[in-house]
């Protein structure tokens, strides 16, 4: 069976983008994403989507291949978080 490429399934290439800002209340409003793009180095807080809290250590420049759900500002100090769906 040949693999559309054009069309993004799930084991394709991230379509959508958005900034994230860690918030304890509130997941992100894209919905769980597809992976977590870090552009600062530090840890960062998540949760995802089945309620797993685990906090990642992450060097600058690193994308996370995670399910997220929510990322916590308790605990997260990394920054230029970037979302991918």
């Amino acid at each position: 069976m040949t693999q559309n490429l054009s069309h993004p399934g799930a084991n394709g290439p991230a379509s959508k983008y958005a900034a994230v800002t860690p918030d304890d209340g509130a997941d992100l409003p894209g919905g769980a994403t597809r992976a977590l793009y870090v552009g600062v180095a530090g840890a960062v807080r998540v949760i995802s989507p089945e309620g797993d809290d685990v906090t990642v250590q992450s060097a600058a420049g690193q994308y996370h291949p995670l399910r997220v759900a929510r990322v916590m500002a308790a605990g997260t100090d990394a920054a230029g978080l970037i979302a991918l769906y």
